[in-house]
C-alpha cells in the first residue's frame, strides 16, 4: 500500500536516451526491509517484519507509473500485496508542488471471499516541508460488484524537516480515515518517525480503542535502472 513507500521511499532519477517527444525518462527501482509494516497506523502482517520492493517510470511531463510489492497477511491464505499506480505531478511555482494520481491494492492469493483487492484516486499539495493529501475509494471488490465510488475518505498532514546539519530527518504525520468501507468509523492515525542514510526509527497509533503504540525499525534503497 505504498505505506512504507509514502513514508521512506526515495526516486533517484537516471537520464535516458529516447526516441518519443519526450527528452528523457527516468526509472528507479526501490527496495526495502521494515520490522513492523503499517498502513494508516494499522499492523499488515500480524507485526512480523515485512520485505518489499518496486520499480518506477516518470519522465519530464510529469507522468509517473509504478509497482510496489510486500508481503501482507490481514486476511486468510494472504500472503502479499501488489500495488498498481499511476499519476501526474509537478511544481505550481517556487515553493508549491502537486501529486494526483490513481492507485489500485491487489492481494492475489488471498482466500476467495475475502474481497481484499480495492482502489483509490488520491491528489496532495505540498509546500516547503508541509503536506496535505486526500484519497478516495475508487472501487472495491467488497461491493461484489466492484463499485463503491466516495464510499471512504482519507486525509493527511504531514511535515518533515532537518534535524541538525548531519542529514538527519524528522516527520511527523497526522491522518484521518472515515467512511462505509472501514465500517462507519472514524479512524485517526499519527506518528512520529526520524531517518538518516536509509535508515527510519518511527512510532505510529491510532484513537482506537484496541490501539497501543507501534514501532518499527526500517532500511530503504533505491536503485538506477
Amino acid at each position: 500500500m505504498l505505506k512504507l513507500k509514502s513514508a521512506i521511499a526515495i526516486s533517484t532519477l537516471v537520464l535516458m536516451g529516447a526516441t518519443s517527444t519526450a527528452a528523457y525518462a527516468e526509472v528507479t527501482a526501490n527496495a526495502a526491509a521494515t520490522s513492523n509494516y503499517l498502513w494508516r497506523g494499522q499492523e499488515q502482517t500480524g507485526g512480523d517484519a515485512a520485505i518489499s520492493g518496486g520499480i518506477d517510470y516518470a519522465n519530464e511531463s510529469g507522468f509517473y507509473a509504478g509497482t510496489w510489492a510486500s508481503n501482507a497477511s490481514w486476511a486468510d491464505e494472504m500472503t502479499y500485496e501488489l500495488d498498481l499506480y499511476a499519476g501526474f505531478g509537478g511544481d505550481i511555482n517556487e515553493n508549491m508542488s502537486y501529486d494526483v494520481g490513481y492507485i489500485y491494492y491487489a492481494y492475489p492469493d488471498a482466500a476467495s471471499g475475502a474481497d481484499a483487492d480495492f482502489s483509490e484516486i488520491y491528489g496532495s499539495i505540498s509546500m516547503g516541508g508541509f503536506s496535505f493529501g486526500a484519497s478516495v475509494l475508487a472501487t472495491s471488490a467488497a461491493s461484489g460488484d466492484g463499485t463503491d465510488f466516495g464510499d471512504s475518505l482519507y486525509l493527511t498532514a504531514d511535515y518533515g524537516f532537518a534535524v541538525g546539519t548531519n542529514g538527519t530527518e524528522m516527520a511527523l504525520h497526522l491522518g484521518h480515515y472515515s467512511g462505509d468501507f472501514i465500517g462507519d468509523d472514524d479512524i485517526i492515525d499519527y506518528g512520529v518517525s526520524i531517518s538518516k542514510d536509509g535508515f527510519t526509527f518511527g512510532l505510529s497509533d491510532t484513537d482506537m480503542d484496541d490501539s497501543d503504540i507501534k514501532a518499527y525499525v526500517a532500511f530503504s534503497m533505491d536503485f538506477s535502472l
